[in-house]
């Protein structure tokens, strides 16, 4: 089975929905790794801060498929579609990594997710599978998380 990253977030009641989230995802998928959590600045708009993980699990859904019960999942637990993208949010979920598959699609389905160029999809990736490789610059999590400009985008543990 393919082993899939995802990141989750969210800056409305963070600790209710991410750990809700996650209740639902060990249902559907099983076994999870799972990253700490850490707050952050929005990104992209003003907004309270974010609350990010990362999670690490095997599935036999394809990348669409599994993209579309993500967005089912954050529709469950209050996410609005009628307003801007870029806004608050109850819960966000995004497959980052798919293996090594690279590929867009409807529905935002961009993987490798573009947002591993920030703090908040890359440490907590970093944190719990620190030697996969990212399938188009071939270095792995750790090395990007190494060369990354932590000070930019401070983050800070943020117990669940």
């Amino acid at each position: 089975m393919p082993r899939v990253y995802l990141s989750l977030g969210s800056n409305l009641e963070p600790t209710r929905y991410l750990r809700a989230a996650l209740d639902e995802l060990r249902a559907q998928f099983g076994e999870l790794s799972v990253s700490p959590a850490y707050r952050s600045k929005s990104v992209g708009f003003e907004g309270a801060d974010f609350v990010n993980l990362a999670v690490g699990m095997d599935t036999d859904l394809s990348p669409e498929a599994l993209n579309d019960w993500l967005h089912a999942l954050e529709d469950r637990h209050g996410r609005r579609r009628d307003v801007p993208r870029f806004s608050d949010r109850t819960l966000d979920v995004d497959i980052v990594l798919y293996d090594d598959l690279v590929r867009q699609g409807e529905g935002h389905l961009d993987i490798p997710r573009k947002e591993l160029r920030h703090a908040f999809v890359l440490k907590p990736i970093a944190d719990i599978a620190p030697t996969l490789v990212h399938p188009l610059s071939g270095l792995t999590m750790a090395a990007l998380w190494a060369a990354f400009p932590a000070d930019s985008e401070p983050l800070v543990a943020e117990p669940l």
